[in-house]
């Protein structure tokens, strides 16, 4: 795939090509469009617009329909139609969480090619889990018939606070993880555009693309776990943070709440692991099954979730908060929280369960791949 802004001279030509290309990629899927067609889309002249779609096809992101042609040669005049090639180029999404690495593969219009996921140790250290992420997509291209050089743009979600370079500044849940400059081994690796991003961050980014949130302009999102974290969109764009670190509300018991969640999900008096998310699994399942220590446990831990969750619905107002994350039995928190939100909040918000589920932080690191690849499709500055 050429970069456009890199091959077209002048000004206007960029322009047009943008124009002419983004009707090729929202039509894809339908009749391949003939020149006419084009211009009247565009509302450029023919002669304008063939000359870009031959700019196009030579970079391979455009190719002529030969059915077209061929049904109107039976009306004696050809009328030559073009689609767009989505499969010029693939985006990825990545997720190297602390018990598993996912990855999802797209072409250059979002369509899904294909995904895989391993469970890995939660203590493994950096250089297993970045084995494993990478036989991860390994196996992925290989069962998508996709060469590497294919990938355009890489998008990774991962647990803690990281800086727009891809350097894990801090990051309790993953052994060995503080320090790592993760963007930079994985830009050696897929010599290609790749952005590594706060696994909750990610996850509200699928939730508005795909899931429960779609539609909302002002989001919350919380990864429910023993790390808990947030994600928000501010009028719909993703929320940072001046450092990377807005959401980590893991670490407001620092604040003179002295009980974390391994200590508030116990069930013997010892406190959890506070690398064993498997646990919050088993506490929970305990809990809808009757279990009474393990029904004390989780209305403890629903108390601090709504205290976390609270403290960022008063300060940022969001029309939606969305409740995520891996362990299953999450249903069971929701009328829990929605009741206590009304009693906290100024203006209680709407309060979804996660759509996407287990996919939600591989599936938005894609999207923010496909952000990448979109805004060097549709560039029309130069060099």
């Amino acid at each position: 795939m050429a970069r456009l802004s890199g091959r077209d001279p002048s000004l206007l030509r960029r322009i047009n090509s943008t124009a002419v290309l983004r009707v090729l990629r929202s039509e894809f899927g339908r009749a391949p469009l003939t020149l006419t067609d084009l211009a009247q889309a565009t509302e450029l002249s023919r002669p304008t617009v063939e000359g870009v779609v031959e700019g196009l096809v030579e970079a391979g992101l455009a190719e002529e329909s030969p059915g077209g042609t061929e049904h109107a040669a039976r009306r004696g005049r050809p009328a030559r139609r073009f689609r767009f090639r989505a499969e010029a180029g693939h985006a990825l999404g990545v997720e190297i969480g602390s018990h598993r690495t996912a990855a999802v593969l797209a072409d250059l219009t979002g369509g899904f090619t294909g995904t895989v996921t391993h469970d890995v140790d939660e203590e493994a250290g950096a250089e297993e889990r970045l084995a494993q992420a990478h036989g991860t997509v390994a196996e992925l291209l290989d069962a998508s018939g996709v060469g590497c050089r294919s990938l355009r743009a890489v998008g990774v979600g991962t647990p803690g606070i990281v800086d727009a370079d891809g350097t894990v500044r801090l990051s309790t849940a993953l052994p060995g993880w503080t320090g790592l400059q993760l963007g930079e081994r994985l830009r050696e690796a897929f010599n290609c555009p790749v952005l590594v991003e706060n696994d909750a961050n990610a996850g509200v980014v699928a939730e508005r693309w795909q899931g429960a949130a779609a539609g909302a302009e002002d989001v919350v999102m919380v990864l429910v776990g023993l790390s808990p974290g947030a994600g928000s969109l501010i009028g719909g764009r993703l929320h940072r943070g001046f450092g990377g670190a807005a959401g980590e509300i893991g670490a407001l018991h620092l604040l003179g709440r002295e009980a974390t969640p391994e200590r508030l999900l116990s069930t013997t008096g010892e406190p959890l692991h506070p690398l064993d998310e498997t646990a919050v699994a088993r506490v929970f399942a305990l809990a809808r099954a009757g279990d009474e220590r393990a029904e004390r446990a989780m209305e403890r831990f629903v108390q601090r979730l709504v205290h976390d969750v609270a403290a960022l619905v008063l300060a940022l107002d969001p029309e939606l908060v969305v409740i995520g994350g891996w362990a299953s039995g999450l249903d069971d928190v929701l009328e829990p929280l929605r009741g206590e939100l009304q009693r906290y909040c100024l203006r209680p918000p709407r309060v979804a369960l996660s759509e996407l589920g287990e996919a939600a932080v591989a599936t938005g690191a894609l999207r923010l791949a496909l952000d990448e690849v979109e805004s060097e499709l549709f560039s029309v500055n130069a060099g």
